[in-house]
């Protein structure tokens, strides 16, 4: 039997590799607050929703077969969950019972018996599965559950349980065991074979021992510690084919449950996820995937996922037509919400390419090969290494990776040295990420980086800019508007107070120590600062 909830044709690969890049994806996008939502405590989901969520699927057409299957999951929460409770439930019997028959030393006898027990406790929980399969088939209409609940039926019908426990029944061996053998040339043993025990067809006067004789045995003296050392070997060579015909079916059986377990693990971390933003309120939906090269993005109330699950207040969303354009360029005021979105932006694409809804009213993206991040550093404390020298190396082990029809997204990239030559190097890796076919967003406070492609690229780029209240306030929305060659870090500066000189108000540039050495300044221009309004959250 088969499960294929994660995949059409295929069972999920639960041990195949994270990509190399994963640990930065995870970091830059706060990947641990999606996924801890999702676990809701346990250890085992969390571990699968990272596997899956890591992992992308690239084909719009595997991303909806999943999407079809969250969709009825959603619309019967408690079935999966039940379904997900007798796969793990299958998984913990079989710990519980190689608790007791998992010894180091083991003969046939105790592996058949320890495979018999297996089999006892999976084909009970292969009837619940059965019965919910009876009760609640009809309720799905997507081609994974109804392909999972006609395998129940088909496989697991009334003839096949009674076959089963005859089985099972037959392997306990109560009446004793029927084991045939031949003489070798030695007249030692060969050829054992275990025999079903057959009917007793002696005669009444043979079995009260008055008659002719047709079965001849003997008993071995109790205290015959050879003997039954002996007759314990012949048993176990006629046992032994047995025994691991049964521990085979065993192991398949619980291979079974293992991988119901996993795949259904992952839409239970969906339920999990559906529920908590719900309690928060925020809008999802089912997001429409595009094939690559169509360049798609187009976004109505878009949140970071994130975000909503740490805010206490509801996230400030956004909405962006980017349709045709490879380039999107964030630029605008300081703890204006650029981070945010770009952070936004990379979680829907990974929520969408693992089949999950996402944090909009509406999201449609084409589906990236690979998804990669180069978001700013703290400097390295051991001084080995310079901020520069650091962003540098990343995006050398990002090339060695990077393909056709990814997805790169930059967050303040190449601050480690001057506007010039920030600018500079921010240009020529985008520009030869762009002839790679690569969508690129990058927010960058660099106005002679923005500029340049602002003059040169119009066409194939989007400009975004973090809004500026007329006071000085952030709203945390984008408005598509060109560049402007200040970020207003001078407004944080009065809205903490002014503590600092008036020649030192201004931010320096991203990257470089305050004046004066104020690392108080420079996380505030890192950091978003909470409003006057809480309401007004992103």
């Amino acid at each position: 039997m088969k499960v294929y909830l994660l995949h059409r044709d295929q069972d999920f690969d639960f041990g195949v590799g994270l990509p190399p890049w994963h640990e930065d994806l995870t970091r830059d996008l706060e990947l641990t607050t999606l996924l801890e939502a999702m676990a809701g405590g346990d250890k085992f989901l969390y571990d699968v929703s990272g596997k899956v969520l890591l992992t992308s699927l690239h084909d719009p057409e595997a991303i909806r077969y999943r999407q079809r299957i969250l969709a009825d999951c959603l619309a019967q929460p408690d079935v999966i969950r039940q379904m997900y409770d007798v796969a793990a439930g299958a998984v913990l019997d079989k710990r519980h019972v190689w608790g007791v028959y998992g010894s180091s030393y083991q003969t046939p006898s105790s592996n058949l018996s320890g495979a018999v027990i297996h089999l006892e406790a999976y084909v009970a929980r292969l009837r619940q599965l059965r019965q919910i399969a009876d009760d609640h088939a009809g309720k799905f209409g997507s081609d994974g559950l109804r392909a999972l609940f006609g395998t129940l039926h088909r496989d697991l019908d009334d003839e096949y349980f009674a076959e089963v426990s005859d089985h099972l029944r037959r392997l306990r061996f109560r009446a004793g065991l029927l084991i045939s053998a031949e003489l070798d040339r030695d007249n030692g043993g060969m050829g054992f074979v275990l025999r079903a025990p057959g009917d007793d067809h002696r005669r009444w006067r043979e079995r009260l021992g008055i008659g002719s004789r047709s079965v001849y045995s003997f008993t071995l003296p109790p205290r015959d510690e050879a003997g039954g050392q002996i007759l314990s070997d012949l048993t176990s060579r006629g046992m032994n084919l047995v025994a691991n015909a049964a521990a085979q079916s065993a192991d398949h059986i619980g291979s079974y449950f293992a991988m119901l377990r996993g795949e259904l693990g992952f839409y239970v971390s969906c339920l999990n996820l559906a529920d908590r933003l719900a309690a928060k309120g925020a809008p999802v939906i089912v997001p429409e995937p595009a094939q690559p090269p169509a360049l798609a993005f187009a976004c109505t109330d878009l949140r970071d996922a994130c975000l909503e699950l740490q805010s206490a207040d509801p996230a400030v969303g956004n909405d962006v037509q980017a349709g045709g354009k490879p380039l999107v360029i964030v630029t605008g005021a300081n703890s204006g919400g650029k981070s945010t979105f770009l952070r936004s932006v990379g979680v829907a694409q990974l929520m969408m390419q693992c089949g999950l809804f996402v944090t909009a009213r509406s999201y449609q993206a084409d589906a990236a090969r690979g998804i990669f991040t180069h978001f700013i550093r703290e400097e390295d404390p051991s001084m080995t290494s310079g901020r520069l020298d650091d962003e540098l190396f990343r995006m050398s082990a990002i090339a060695d990776h990077i393909g056709p029809h990814c997805l790169m997204l930059f967050n303040e990239s190449f601050a480690g040295t001057n506007e010039r030559e920030g600018s500079e190097i921010g240009y020529q890796v985008v520009r030869a990420l762009l002839d790679a076919q690569v969508k690129v967003f990058f927010v960058s406070h660099r106005f002679d980086f923005a500029d340049r492609f602002r003059r040169q690229h119009a066409a194939s780029t989007l400009f975004l800019r973090a809004e500026r209240q007329p006071d000085g306030r952030r709203n945390y929305k984008l408005a598509v508007k060109d560049p402007l060659p200040t970020s207003f870090g001078e407004d944080l500066y009065y809205r903490l107070g002014g503590w600092l000189d008036e020649d030192e108000a201004v931010f320096p540039a991203a990257g470089a120590a305050a004046p004066g050495g104020s690392s108080r300044v420079r996380d505030a221009r890192e950091t978003a600062v909470v409003p006057p309004d809480p309401s007004a959250t992103g």
